[in-house]
């Protein structure tokens, strides 16, 4: 159950950004900035959940990585940033060291 409060975590660190921007690029800006703040606090309380059991360390990479990479793809898919290879490789390498840090915790 841990895996999954952090795997929630890194999902709602993915809205914060997205609430930022959102407040940016929008006429109404309190929406975003709602969204920025639920984000921060949900991602917060589901990480705090997760650490429960799972060392500190590897929930906060864990965490961070899902966040990272979940913001780059949404950046890339809805605002139209760049997706080269270099930037798409160094978000697979983040990937892959998420997938080490699970796959190495006992």
């Amino acid at each position: 159950m841990d895996w999954l409060f952090l795997f929630v975590a890194g999902l709602c660190e993915i809205g914060w950004p997205l609430g930022l921007k959102i407040s940016q690029i929008s006429a109404n800006r309190l929406p975003g900035i709602a969204l920025a703040v639920a984000a921060m606090a949900a991602s917060g309380l589901f990480i705090w959940l997760a650490q429960k059991t799972i060392p500190m360390g590897t929930a906060y990479a864990v965490w961070t990585g899902i966040g990272a990479a979940g913001t780059f793809v949404v950046g890339v898919l809805v605002f139209r940033d760049s997706a080269d290879v270099m930037r798409v490789l160094s978000v697979v390498l983040i990937v892959a060291g998420v997938v080490g840090l699970k796959l190495a915790h006992r």
